[in-house]
């Protein structure tokens, strides 16, 4: 049987590949613990998509479960158009698009497009300022960086590469305050 990788947690690993085990260490805690405020706004306005009542259109696919036998991803997408072709992730607010974010993006795509369904564009969807942000397409070159990546991913060894701290990075990070590796405070305090 293939290990899956969750598409939720590409971004993750860019920003910090030690947040994916504090996030399984604390999962089955109390969110409040380490959840703060744009975490639980954006919880709080995904239920729309996770209840399907996002749109009411016949042809809008909400909260489909994907997966990728090909890449070895799995997950769940927001949004996706039949009649545009058109796959959306929805967040509540998006000051800057991480290339993290992009991949998950990318990953639903060719989870979609591997399950049949005709992907042709996309877009991030922010809410809090109800506007739609397109998102080229992938390159050849990029998919191929997107595959190397994913191998990275799979091959990552905490024990051989260890943890590069970086402060402005904890300072972001909601385990901040639960974490082993750093002395910093999160900025949500």
């Amino acid at each position: 049987m293939n290990d899956y990788i969750a598409i939720s947690t590409l971004n993750d690993f860019i920003f910090c590949p030690y947040s994916i085990y504090l996030h399984n260490v604390y999962m089955e805690t109390d969110e409040t613990i380490y959840h703060a405020t744009p975490q639980t706004r954006g919880r709080s306005v995904h239920k729309t998509i996770d209840k399907k009542t996002a749109s009411n259109r016949a042809d809008d696919v909400l909260a489909l479960p994907v997966y990728s036998e090909e890449y070895g991803l799995m997950g769940k997408i927001d949004l996706y158009k039949r009649k545009e072709r058109k796959l959306i992730e929805r967040k509540y607010q998006l000051k800057h698009i991480y290339q993290g974010q992009i991949y998950q993006l990318w990953a639903q795509m060719l989870c979609l497009k591997e399950m049949g369904y005709e992907v042709e564009e996309l877009a991030f969807y922010e809410i809090s300022t109800n506007k739609m942000i397109p998102v080229k397409m992938p390159t050849e070159e990029e998919l191929r960086q997107f595959k190397r990546f994913i191998e990275r991913f799979r091959l990552y060894n905490p024990a051989e590469t260890g943890i590069a701290v970086n402060p402005n990075k904890c300072r972001h990070c909601i385990y901040c305050n639960l974490c082993d590796k750093t002395t910093e405070n999160n900025v949500y305090q």
